[in-house]
């Protein structure tokens, strides 16, 4: 491992420790980041090597004092105790920057962007660019936030450019079943994109692939509740003018859902980013909630998939909501693991978890007899392409994923093997949508 490698697992390591606790937001972690690695370059121009630098600079690093003891006694064989037990001054961490300017200014853009779109475009190629109308302006928020590269804003640019050109220059037949699949993968891809603007280009750092899990995990949150109250609102309204005979449903249908939508997707982010109320840990609250009760339905759908007699006969659209149900998991897998801290040791809400993944792991597999039993039959088609990677690359994540947790749980290995399998995994989902977008339209003639 060269030098710089080691000192960036350092600055990682710190990182993900500083952030596990609540009271640290995100951008408070990368103010404080930028400023440790300003003193790292400071201390090595001085001739410290990078070691030396990293350890002096944490010192430095003032009211973190009480995160950094922690963190020292977990880490004495580096030489903490010696660099950050003693007590110093606090200055302040830094304030969020005034930016809800430029995130009404981003809405407004986007949303005379879909405005113009839904005056100009056919319904369906409407439809396949809904994502790349407004996911654009939430990649330059956080562009702009982070202070990206320009190497990484490039590949960001060239990113959406390619996935518009795929996404409109394809010659598809119109509501034919590869059209849906790309109008359903895109936003996966460009999701992606803006992950990389989120992370300011640092995707190879596993712990910053984990805040965004984190951040996703939040924006759906926030997303959520906005959409509901917005729901409740424009239902109030419409009552409101229809007991005066006015009919305001055509407003409400072109002008209000549009700029609405696109509002919520941008107001969402800049929520989860401010850290304005308590609905931040709302998330983690959901996840240890929703983990039992989706086990126990898991349950319950395997036995009665299992005892329905020929499961080849199942319900196409069964099959469908399965599949959802697995990406439901694996969403809580995912946002259970970034809200964990990988120091404590197993609890009941661990075993729960192992519970849902070898249960949906038990259900994935009857899904993937039944998925080979119809193509060994009917053939391929791109509905069963797609579905049968879908299962493939879930079998795949949630099979390590069991491994694991029962390992930990056992308390043979720690849950931070579990917490890199999924930051190291989590690409694979970016680069097969990508490709489900890019070669199953062509594969099946754009059928």
């Amino acid at each position: 491992m060269t030098a710089e490698t080691e000192l960036e697992t350092q600055i990682d390591r710190w990182r993900g420790y500083v952030l596990r606790h609540q009271a640290i937001a995100t951008t408070d972690a990368d103010e404080m980041e930028d400023h440790l690695r300003g003193q790292i370059y400071d201390l090595a121009a001085s001739g410290l090597d990078d070691d030396e630098a990293f350890l002096v600079a944490v010192k430095r690093m003032g009211r973190v004092d009480a995160l950094s003891r922690e963190f020292a006694r977990e880490h004495s064989d580096r030489l903490w105790k010696q660099l950050v037990l003693t007590a110093e001054p606090s200055p302040h961490l830094g304030r969020l920057r005034h930016e809800l300017p430029v995130v009404i200014a981003l809405i407004v853009a986007a949303s005379a962007t879909v405005r113009i779109a839904l005056a100009v475009m056919p319904e369906w190629i409407l439809v396949r660019n809904a994502a790349l109308l407004v996911l654009p302006y939430l990649a330059l928020y956080f562009g702009w936030k982070r202070q990206v590269s320009l190497r990484a804003a490039g590949a960001t640019v060239a990113g959406f450019l390619v996935a518009g050109i795929v996404v409109n220059a394809y010659p598809f037949v119109d509501e034919g079943p590869t059209q849906v699949i790309v109008t359903i993968h895109a936003p996966i891809v460009l999701w992606f994109l803006v992950g990389l603007m989120y992370v300011g280009g640092r995707w190879r750092s596993g712990p910053r692939r984990m805040d965004f899990i984190r951040f996703t995990g939040e924006w759906v949150v926030y997303a959520t509740l906005l959409a509901l109250g917005a729901a409740v609102l424009t239902g109030l309204t419409v009552g409101a003018f229809a007991a005066l005979d006015i009919d305001v449903e055509s407003v409400v249908t072109e002008w209000v859902v549009p700029v609405a939508a696109t509002g919520i997707a941008l107001l969402a982010a800049w929520l989860v980013e401010a850290k304005q109320s308590v609905v931040e840990n709302i998330a983690p609250v959901l996840t240890k909630v929703f983990t039992p009760v989706t086990a126990v339905m898991l349950v319950v759908l395997l036995i009665a998939m299992v005892t329905s007699g020929n499961v080849v006969d199942v319900d196409r659209g069964l099959l469908i909501l399965v599949d959802l149900i697995l990406v439901v998991v694996l969403g809580l897998l995912l946002y259970a693991v970034s809200a964990r801290d990988p120091h404590l040791r197993p609890e009941l809400f661990d075993r729960l978890q192992l519970v849902l993944v070898v249960t949906a792991l038990a259900v994935d597999a009857v899904m993937l007899t039944i998925m080979t039993s119809r193509i060994a039959e009917f053939g391929f088609t791109a509905n069963k392409t797609v579905a049968l990677g879908l299962n493939l690359v879930l079998l795949v994540n949630l099979s390590w994923a069991a491994y694991l947790l029962f390992g930990f749980v056992r308390r043979r290995r720690g849950f931070d093997a579990t917490e890199k399998w999924q930051t190291d995994y989590l690409p694979v989902f970016g680069l097969w949508a990508a490709v489900v977008v890019a070669a199953v339209p062509p594969l099946f003639g754009f059928v």
